[in-house]
């Protein structure tokens, strides 16, 4: 699980779900856990795979969802294969729960979009350089061999990203909604208008 550091600001709400979540996020502020949610994709084998992740804020003018990670992690390849992913969040005091469901872009050093890549640099300056340093250490998921190499870890603070830090990109094409305390649950989805612009439906449907 990527380290701790605050999210970036909201920019102004642009879809009917994203009030709702703002206020879920707002409600349960003082919980240092609302801001962790867990994040599915598809495995090898076509198994299911789940971890838990920290939210790093929506994209400058957008709805999409920012997430880092380890470049060199299983999440990496099992997105190449098939690019969707499901958050799941839910908020403890408030009994809220989301499920967000798109497609996922992954952004490392070898992207070829300027934007991309300065979206990449903000999320690592934004993020704790304690968090930062989990980029320097051994690949995730191998044998450790050395624990004192593992410790023995420096990063320079105004260092730009490592080759290892990796911005994931959760583009919403889908948001279920529930509130167990009104036991009240909206489906949104996503279409595209004639002149490209985005267009969310919302549904009430049975909890």
């Amino acid at each position: 699980m990527a380290g701790g550091g605050a999210a970036a600001a909201a920019p102004p709400l642009s879809s009917p779900w994203r009030a709702l979540l703002q206020r879920a996020l707002d409600a349960n502020a003082h919980l240092r856990h609302s801001t962790y949610f867990q994040l599915a994709t598809v495995g090898a084998g076509g198994r299911p795979a789940n971890r838990t992740v920290v939210f790093r804020g929506f994209q400058e003018h957008s709805d999409k969802i920012q997430i880092n990670t380890d470049a060199r992690s299983n999440k990496i390849g099992e997105r190449r294969n098939c690019p969707f992913g499901e958050i799941c969040w839910y908020f403890t005091d408030s009994w809220e729960q989301f499920r967000i469901s798109g497609s996922i872009d992954a952004i490392d050093g070898s992207s070829a979009d300027p934007a991309k890549l300065q979206n990449r640099e903000k999320a690592w300056f934004a993020s704790s350089v304690r968090s930062r340093l989990q980029y320097l250490g051994p690949q995730p998921g191998v044998p450790i061999i050395d624990e004192e190499q593992v410790k023995d870890v420096r990063l320079d603070p105004s260092a730009d990203p490592v080759e290892a830090f990796c911005l994931l990109v959760l583009d919403p094409e889908k948001v279920d909604y529930l509130n167990l305390k009104n036991n009240q649950r909206l489906i949104f989805t996503r279409s595209q208008k004639e002149d490209g612009s985005i267009d969310w439906m919302a549904e009430k449907v049975t909890p």
